[in-house]
């Protein structure tokens, strides 16, 4: 009885997580290009997403605020962005953080 509960728990706390952004799609991977409205991500399957930007988009790197300019090719992105016909555009850009040895944690 105590294992269905656990599982039933789980798969809510999992379920209510995947709602957490609404209608955002979510684009996870590497910046290949960056240009004053767009960046092109390499994502797992080895396509290329353009997620385009603009003044409204909040960029983070790590928890600190920060910019476009912050975002270099080869950094390892999260984005979750609202589809607009056929184009994304960026509600939010999580840049990743290198470490000391240009590694990803």
């Amino acid at each position: 009885m105590k294992k269905s509960a656990l599982i039933l728990l789980i798969a809510l706390s999992l379920n209510s997580l995947a709602f957490a952004h609404g209608d955002m799609e979510h684009v996870l991977g590497t910046v290949v290009k960056v240009t004053d409205q767009s960046l092109s991500v390499k994502v797992s399957d080895g396509t290329i997403t353009v997620v385009l930007f603009d003044q409204e988009t909040h960029f983070l790197k790590g928890t600190s605020p920060a910019t476009a300019k912050d975002v270099p090719v080869g950094s390892r992105v999260v984005i979750h962005a609202h589809k607009h016909g056929d184009s994304l555009h960026a509600a939010e850009v999580k840049i990743g953080i290198t470490t000391a040895a240009g590694q990803h944690p």
